[in-house]
């Protein structure tokens, strides 16, 4: 038969190896800055690789990691898929019920702890013991041990010593799965999506493709979770790169990701908006020079278009849109430039970056109403965004009725986002489906009126829920952080004529409720659920009740 090798992960540590030897893993940890060039970090891959075979792991084992981004975690992601094994990244804020579920459903065998989560996870592991039956080794990812009743421990360099750097891998399918992720569990209990050895090919390809493709000349901060979905998929693109990785470690803080960015020169990162928008008010009090910083992608939540003005206008950097699920390992689309749109300037620019973008190469995309009908690309057309490529899953990790739920029958993956696209094919997500508010048969999207709020120069960031109304079904809410020393109501009627100036008056929230914080979930996303759960009672619905408009 015709073809070539298989798609695997081996050929990235290969080319970062050999092709890029002396470039640098630089990781900041808890003891630290620890630094490596690729030829130290190829071997050290190997040598753990080596030690989790001698170990007993075999292929389709799963290993469970509980971590921050540094070294340890990164040599993971290659040396355990590698092996032909499946790296599940356990996301460290789930609830202790979700870390209950997710480690029990993967039955991880082997479980690598961050040396700053060990307490945490102790907790988590006393509330229910039964659920880390499948775990017969922990490891501390240091050089010691701290105090702890996890039981059986040892710390990562003693356990990769016991390997050797000249290992050589096994033959890997590039269908066998190498890693596992959960969703952040919003909706129910989390559910699992895998990715095979191919999956992660082609979605490193697409980050490696294009406007914003990483290169070798790039030094990259992954800034990104690695317990979240992959960390977008940077540790794999870095590498096969041959880029600079920057891993900012425990916890990191605007005051961390300055210093990186100064201290290592860097051209580009990811991460969430709330991140970025923690480093520009840290800028407004703090001197450091980020003049190396070319470009960075928001993703995760919409990005404001304020957001993307303050980063060019006031630290010359380019802010660029993203969007990706858990299920499409992520990254799916990114407002990359096309030709027809390398002329924008001023708003239209900043409006096009704003967006979630171009479908990367290998995905394709359609737009569908309720009754399953193509919606057309003109911009204004409303309907479900569904995904298909070579990195968009096509099932649910042990869960039929979910799959069956989220893939239609001719293998399209229902994102549950309602999106318009434009002629030049940019996606705009409006919505997601369970977050639209339902008004007398229209739609509003909480996304835009957001957005809209946080354009107001008093509003520091914005919430919108839906209500339950007795004659118009659903009526907006707003819950607003702001910059004023004692927000009031006329401050609240102020930003509701503002969200009226540019929408259908009946857009604007019935209720602006000012708090000192909005929650966020375990990946960094504003908490609508915990709004609801926390904020909303029955004096918020007979205020809602009272102030909707008497007609659209």
């Amino acid at each position: 038969m015709p073809g070539g090798s298989n798609m695997t992960l081996h050929q990235f540590l290969w080319r970062a190896e050999n092709v890029f030897p002396d470039r640098e893993l630089v990781s900041r940890h808890h003891d630290g800055v620890s630094r490596f060039t690729y030829s130290e970090y190829g071997n050290r891959v190997r040598q753990l690789a080596s030690a989790l075979d001698a170990w007993g792991i075999e292929q389709g084992d799963r290993i469970g990691t509980f971590a921050w981004n540094h070294h340890w975690h990164h040599e993971l992601y290659y040396g355990v898929p590698c092996i032909g094994a499946q790296l599940h990244m356990v996301n460290i804020h789930l609830p202790k019920q979700h870390v209950h579920h997710t480690v029990s459903e993967a039955s991880d065998r082997i479980l690598f702890i961050d040396a700053t989560m060990v307490r945490r996870l102790e907790n988590i592991y006393n509330s229910d013991p039964e659920a880390f039956s499948s775990v017969k080794q922990f490891v501390v990812m240091s050089d010691s041990v701290p105090d702890t009743h996890l039981s059986p421990i040892v710390d990562y360099e003693s356990f990769i010593s016991k390997g050797t750097e000249d290992y050589t891998f096994p033959p890997v399918d590039e269908e066998q799965p190498a890693g596992l992720c959960y969703t952040s569990g919003t909706t129910g209990l989390p559910k699992g999506v895998e990715y095979t050895h191919k999956m992660y090919w082609g979605h490193t390809m697409g980050l490696m493709t294009g406007e914003l493709g990483l290169t070798n000349t790039d030094t990259a901060l992954t800034i990104v979770p690695m317990y979240h979905v992959n960390a977008w998929g940077r540790p794999f693109a870095t590498v096969a790169a041959g880029a600079k990785t920057v891993l900012p470690g425990p916890d990191p803080d605007s005051k961390d990701i300055a210093e990186l960015i100064e201290d290592e020169q860097v051209t580009t990162s990811a991460a969430v908006p709330m991140v970025w928008r923690g480093l520009l008010e840290y800028s407004h009090n703090h001197d450091f020079d980020i003049s190396s910083l070319e470009y960075v992608i928001s993703g995760g939540a919409s990005t404001p278009e304020d957001l993307i003005n303050s980063y060019y206008n006031q630290l010359n950097v380019k802010m660029v849109s993203g969007y990706g699920m858990t299920e499409t390992t992520p990254v799916t689309h990114q407002s990359a430039h096309k030709p027809q749109t390398i002329s924008y300037t001023n708003s239209e620019l900043t409006k096009m970056r704003s967006q979630s973008g171009i479908p990367l190469p290998g995905v394709q995309m359609k737009v569908v109403d309720e009754d399953g009908n193509e919606q057309p690309w003109d911009g204004e057309a409303l309907g479900e965004l569904l995904l298909k490529g070579p990195w968009v899953t096509t099932e649910y990790f042990n869960s039929t009725n979910q799959t069956e739920e989220s893939i239609t029958e001719d293998g399209w993956f229902r994102t549950g986002d309602i999106v318009r696209v434009d002629s030049e094919g940019y996606v705009n997500v409006v919505d997601r489906m369970d977050d639209l508010v339902k008004s007398g048969g229209e739609w509003i999207s909480s996304v835009e009126i957001e957005d809209h709020l946080m354009h107001h120069e008093l509003v520091k960031e914005a919430a919108v829920i839906a209500i339950d109304h007795d004659r118009w079904d659903e009526r907006p809410v707003a819950f607003v952080v702001s910059e004023a020393d004692t927000p009031d109501e006329a401050l609240a009627n102020e930003l509701r004529e503002h969200v009226a100036q540019s929408y259908p008056t009946w857009w604007a929230p019935d209720v602006i409720e000012f708090i000192e914080e909005i929650p966020k979930g375990s990946t960094g996303k504003r908490s609508k659920r915990t709004l609801r759960d926390n904020l909303v009672d029955e004096q918020l619905r007979a205020r809602v009740q009272e102030n909707a408009p008497g007609k659209h």
